[in-house]
């Protein structure tokens, strides 16, 4: 049986671009946590209310949810390989000026060019993601995700070492950080436009596969309230973990940010397996079990002790985390040859959902308890039940591929 060399070609997976795209989302996500990191600083600076230092969170959140799908929707149209690094430059703007910001409107437009810079970067950087995967997608959306969370935990320490010693000013530092993060994706864009035309080929070939519209609708309406779900829960840990801990067990500041960290550690281990763990036995059946699979240790959550609180969260955070790797290469699949758009749209709605679940929860906080937030959002992994009406892509593809691989000549 004789093969198609560009079809073997795609299904070879390019670690080293991988790992370029890893880094370069530690460096993306570093330089974005920075903002929320010296808000006590900017507070302070220029007297700023709550309420406008929720407007810099808005405007920044609004800014990478909404753009995220549009630039997604018009590189799947328009190919840009060097798209990555321009958006990387647009962060080194919007840090710079943030760094010599004498006034509130110009925090806020700093703000905007720092989500614009993240809007661009998360579907571009998805698809080439996609595209130096071969066949082991879920694999490499873990890999490039898991720089994301080691980024966004890097941000507020080194805030808290560099920026809080220094001063405002000191911001502009981290511009270097961004100039080195321009250099590498530039070579990752060469990379994406001498492998452009194959890619082209291999999305052609697997549009010819593609659902029925009505399917593809519900399919992604589901996938929506998984993700609505996953972050919805993931925001009353994330963002409040330490507020329950220290009102229920009365531990120390100190204490309750040691045992977010474990938390955020198991996140960041289930991040890593997620992918690999749906390669071998199928997306649809790990969000199965990341989803609803976190229910039974939800709901116990808020009726046990110091120590079983931490190791269910533990769990929490190994299972949930493994969702959106999944999640996100499922809609892929769903939907082939809009990888940017898929990407852009899913980017943008953990984005969204989480600026919204931390704002609502906080509310709920306030007129109830911080422990009834944790009782309710014990309820939201139950959503999982409506993975059943996700049809078996995966089972289908395998099958088209078995038909052509018969069909070829021997």
């Amino acid at each position: 049986m004789q093969s198609d060399p560009n079809t073997q070609a795609g299904r070879r997976t390019f670690f080293g671009i991988l790992l370029a795209l890893s880094a370069s989302h530690m460096i993306n996500d570093t330089l974005q946590s920075l903002l929320p990191s010296i808000y006590p600083i900017l507070k302070t600076s220029f007297n700023l209310t709550y309420t406008q230092v929720g407007l810099i969170t808005l405007s920044f959140q609004l800014t990478a949810s909404i753009l995220q799908p549009l630039v997604g929707r018009y590189t799947d149209r328009h190919h840009k390989p060097y798209s990555l690094a321009f958006g990387m430059g647009i962060t080194l703007v919007g840090l710079t000026f943030l760094s010599q910001a004498a006034s509130y409107p110009m925090i806020l437009m700093s703000s905007v060019m720092v989500g614009m810079g993240s809007a661009i970067f998360h579907p571009e950087a998805s698809r080439v993601a996609h595209m130096a995967a071969g066949d082991r997608h879920g694999l490499a959306q873990s890999v490039f995700q898991t720089g994301g969370n080691l980024g966004s935990s890097l941000g507020p320490l080194l805030a808290a070492l560099i920026i809080a010693r220094n001063g405002q000013s000191s911001i502009l530092w981290f511009t270097a950080v961004a100039f080195c993060g321009i250099i590498l994706l530039s070579r990752v864009g060469g990379w994406y436009s001498r492998n452009l035309p194959q890619y082209k080929r291999r999305a052609t070939a697997l549009s010819e596969n593609a659902l029925p519209r009505r399917k593809v609708v519900l399919s992604l309406g589901v996938l929506v309230v998984l993700t609505f779900s996953k972050y919805f829960y993931l925001v009353s840990l994330s963002n409040y973990y330490t507020f329950y801990l220290i009102h229920r067990f009365n531990l120390s500041i100190q204490g309750a940010q040691y045992l977010l960290f474990v938390y955020l550690a198991a996140v960041a281990l289930g991040t890593i397996l997620g992918g690999p763990l749906g390669d071998r036995f199928g997306r649809k059946y790990v969000i199965w079990v990341s989803i609803l699979g976190v229910a039974p240790f939800s709901l116990l959550l808020p009726h046990v002790g110091l120590g079983a609180t931490v190791a269910l969260t533990v769990v929490i955070g190994l299972i949930l985390a493994s969702a959106f790797s999944a999640i996100l290469v499922y809609a892929q699949e769903l939907v082939p040859g809009k990888v940017g758009m898929i990407s852009g749209l899913f980017f943008g709605l953990a984005f969204g959902c989480g600026g919204i679940a931390s704002a609502v929860l906080g509310r709920l906080a306030d007129v109830t308890s911080i422990e009834f937030v944790f009782e309710v959002c014990g309820y939201l992994p139950l959503l999982g039940l409506i993975t059943w009406f996700l049809p078996d892509i995966e089972g289908a593809s395998r099958r088209a591929r078995r038909l052509r691989q018969e069909s070829q000549p021997a």
